[in-house]
């Protein structure tokens, strides 16, 4: 997670102060920042393409 940016955006973007800030869980941020439906949720289908993508493998050593 970003915290640096998210402190940026919400000390300095939204103009909260820091008990304010601290306050917020990170969805509660990104949503009074207006960017929770920035990023949909992944669904099963994305998942089973990712996996397929990258497979979890062992590797020996």
């Amino acid at each position: 997670m970003d915290w640096a940016g998210l402190m940026r955006l919400g000390l300095r973007g939204l103009r909260l102060s820091p008990r304010e800030f601290w306050a917020l869980t990170p969805a509660e941020l990104l949503l009074i920042a207006g960017l929770d439906a920035a990023t949909p949720a992944m669904g099963r289908a994305r998942l089973a393409e990712l996996a397929t993508l990258y497979p979890d493998e062992r590797t020996t050593r």
